[in-house]
């Protein structure tokens, strides 16, 4: 919490502590003090055996090297045997992105005008709009959003607010939300959230990744659609129209411009892939 990561980063560390406590356990080592590099070393190779990916089981080591460095600042160990221990760099694969002709698809695709099919038509149109994480959609309130001056204020990892423009389409579909969907929706709550649930409260964000997959069957869109896809989609897409690799940081709400520019990596594979489909020597 003191650094600032995020809900789901916290769970996940959790998780990751868990299951080294239960590794230790199962070897009969029920105190800290007598742990030593080796028995990490053999729990990272346990997880390598059970398929863990490289990526989580790098993650799984980073954790154990912050719980450690955390004991030993609290005065509850005095060597910080895991300091020394290698994390291997991170694999960033490149994420899937939707060609703009799918993103049409996507979003024409709830067309009908009942309250849901007008709350999903508003959702999608602010994701691929603004590019916000899934777990800053879900948190936005009605006080976050305005639509005169065309922008939404939303939080993002460690509590950090940003101000991200919303386009003529999202607007549109957000008025169109808030002028009948959502009062039939809210009925007698008072929930401040902009976008709720079929029982008038806010949408977990498991809803929102059932709702996005299916549009997403319903268009007939064969890629692996995950909850961030349109995020992807809305930075790639503005990168190869031409922004400017600051400003989609900002609005992707990156601290560092390295995770920014896995997006150009995705510019130059799309452009390779064109080049070899449709050039006589490609």
């Amino acid at each position: 919490v003191e650094r600032g990561l995020s809900k789901n980063t916290i769970l996940s560390y959790g998780e990751d502590l868990k299951k080294f406590a239960d590794y230790l356990l199962s070897r009969n080592i029920k105190d800290l003090d007598v742990v030593k590099r080796s028995d990490i070393t053999k729990f990272m190779l346990r997880l390598k055996d059970s398929g863990l990916s490289s990526n989580s089981i790098s993650r799984n080591l980073v954790t154990i090297k912050v719980f450690y460095k955390f004991l030993v600042r609290e005065g509850l160990l005095k060597v910080d045997i895991a300091g020394v221990l290698e994390s291997p760099k991170l694999i960033r694969p490149l994420p899937e992105v939707l060609t703009m002709t799918e993103v049409d698809s996507l979003l024409k695709t709830p067309g009908g005008r009942d309250w849901m099919s007008v709350r999903d038509k508003a959702i999608l149109e602010v994701m691929y709009a603004t590019g916000l994480r899934v777990s800053e959609i879900v948190e936005l309130l009605m006080n976050n959003v305005n639509l005169d001056m065309g922008f939404v204020k939303c939080t993002g990892k460690g509590g950090k607010e940003r101000i991200v423009p919303v386009g003529r389409k999202a607007t549109q579909s957000i008025r169109r939300y808030l002028a009948g969907a959502r009062p039939k929706l809210a009925g007698k709550r008072a929930d401040t959230h902009l976008f709720l649930s079929r029982l008038g409260r806010k949408i977990s964000r498991q809803s929102f990744w059932k709702m996005i997959k299916k549009y997403a069957r319903l268009a007939k869109i064969k890629k692996e659609i995950k909850p961030h896809t349109l995020r992807h989609s809305f930075a790639t897409h503005l990168l190869e129209r031409g922004a400017d690799l600051r400003s989609v940081q900002e609005m992707l709400g990156h601290a560092d411009i390295s995770t920014t520019q896995l997006y150009t990596h995705i510019n130059r594979e799309r452009l390779k892939g064109i080049h070899k489909k449709y050039h006589p020597r490609g």
